[in-house]
């Protein structure tokens, strides 16, 4: 019991203001668009639609529901500006748009808008929520804890107070504890938001098939803007690839792009079945099309993956110089990134103590088995394969089946001589999803089959 949320795995917060930062070089940018910088003076209010004053707005789209939401929130305090109540719905306001619009600036709007409801009324539960909320999007997870559990001392039935709590001892690596948790939240509220949680800790210790159960209820539950709903869709669509179940990840990609056209989540994750399904051309082409509204990391990698296994090397490494100017992007609006850094630099990058300081770090700040994973790699990477292993089994630990974290195993364990193990983890990570990834798959079959181990 526990979440997939934007700000844990995996996934990560947004970033449409990195290619408006970087315009036209990448080739992504979309036309008038600048970036925006981020403000922390209380009442730093954009304006009616949630821009910063001086953005263009596309006068053909017409304000979504957030927007109004923000619109109407800042006409609330524009007539009284001691109204605690609008500065809490505000800052949820400016959250929600970042996960629509990938802007990262937005943080800076609503830790402004929680602050001064807070200077107002230290009380007040719904900033206190809201800036638990906020330090989890920035990867600030023991600080997410600790309001968390400020939070909880002013009101013990609030469902999503345990949300924030068990989300920042998920990243903390406290799963008995978010186990208990989120049991609590679900027992308070059983809805989208508990039962994504549910799914996600199952999911963390192997139970796939009740991970998947568990975000099918999420996605029937629903949540209160399109947008919630096509995001837990799109992760019961990545559980059913996690298993190597093509076609129903296929249909719940493709139902989710029905509801929601051009929705990023479900483009990316299409993509991904199609990178499974032999068919790059098609993959890189939905991975465009995605990164071009959004460029999340995850998508601009996978694009740029997509890409070196057809051959097309130098656009590959364009792409990964992208991921490097997002997360700068990240990082200077508060996003901590270590542990995603980390992981593509051992993959990607050409300096392997850099990708270990990553990965230190963040097993420092979140010692999780993500963490775990992403330092046994780079230990990997820089030749401590001893240290390697250790960190690898402790990615294991919960019995997450995961291709890439097993994918780690093989490779690790085959470098320190254990082949037995190294058989075993391989040929899990291929039982599981023969076409993980487009780079890491055919290495994986390669070395098993030196392995001796079972290649269908």
């Amino acid at each position: 019991m526990s979440p997939r949320v934007r700000t844990a795995t995996g996934g990560l917060a947004l970033v449409l203001a990195l290619v408006l930062a970087i315009g036209a070089a990448t080739g992504n940018a979309r036309p008038g668009g600048s970036a925006q910088p981020t403000s922390s003076a209380p009442g730093a209010i954009a304006d009616g639609h949630g821009q910063a004053p001086g953005a263009s707005a596309s006068p053909a789209e017409p304000p979504s529901k957030t927007e109004q939401m923000i619109a109407t929130m800042q006409g609330r305090l524009k007539a009284n500006p001691n109204d605690v109540v609008a500065y809490g719905t505000l800052g949820e306001a400016y959250l929600q748009r970042t996960r629509e619009t990938g802007d990262p600036s937005y943080y800076g709007k609503a830790q402004a808008v929680f602050e001064s409801a807070l200077q107002r009324d230290p009380h007040n539960l719904e900033a206190l929520i809201g800036e638990g909320s906020l330090a989890l999007s920035r990867h600030e997870f023991q600080l997410a804890l600790e309001l968390g559990e400020r939070a909880l001392t002013e009101n013990r039935t609030v469902a999503r107070i345990f949300g924030i709590i068990g989300d920042a001892q998920v990243e903390l690596g406290q799963y008995d504890a978010a186990v208990s948790t989120i049991q609590r939240m679900v027992d308070l509220r059983p809805d989208l938001s508990s039962y994504s949680r549910v799914s996600h800790l199952r999911e963390l210790y192997g139970d796939l098939d009740g991970a998947i159960a568990a975000m099918q209820t999420a996605a029937q539950e629903g949540g209160p803007v399109s947008e919630n709903t096509e995001y837990v869709r799109a992760q019961l669509g990545y559980l059913y690839w996690t298993k190597g179940d093509l076609a129903d990840a296929e249909r719940t990609f493709t139902e989710s792009l029905t509801r929601l056209p051009d929705y990023i989540q479900a483009l990316g994750g299409l993509a991904r079945v199609r990178v499974s399904q032999g068919r790059l051309a098609d993959a890189i082409e939905l991975y465009r099309r995605a990164v071009a509204q959004i460029p999340l990391p995850d998508f601009v990698i996978g694009l740029g993956e997509a890409l070196q296994a057809s051959g097309q090397t130098a656009e590959a490494n364009h792409q990964y110089e992208l991921v490097r100017a997002i997360e700068q992007l990240f990082a200077a609006n508060g996003v901590a990134t270590d542990l995603e850094l980390a992981l593509f630099e051992a993959d990607h990058g050409t300096d392997p103590a850099a990708a270990l300081a990553l990965a230190r770090s963040a097993y420092a700040h979140r010692p999780n088995i993500r963490a775990a994973d992403a330092l046994a790699w780079a230990l990997f990477k820089t030749g401590d394969v001893r240290s390697a292993v250790r960190y690898s089994a402790e990615a294991l630990r919960l019995g997450t089946k995961d291709p890439i974290l097993l994918y780690h195993a093989g490779i690790i364990e085959r470098a320190a001589g254990n082949l037995r193990v190294a058989r075993q983890r391989l040929t899990e990570c291929l039982a599981l999803n023969p076409v993980f990834n487009p780079l890491a798959a055919p290495v994986a079959r390669r070395i098993l089959t030196a392995l001796g181990g079972p290649v269908s």
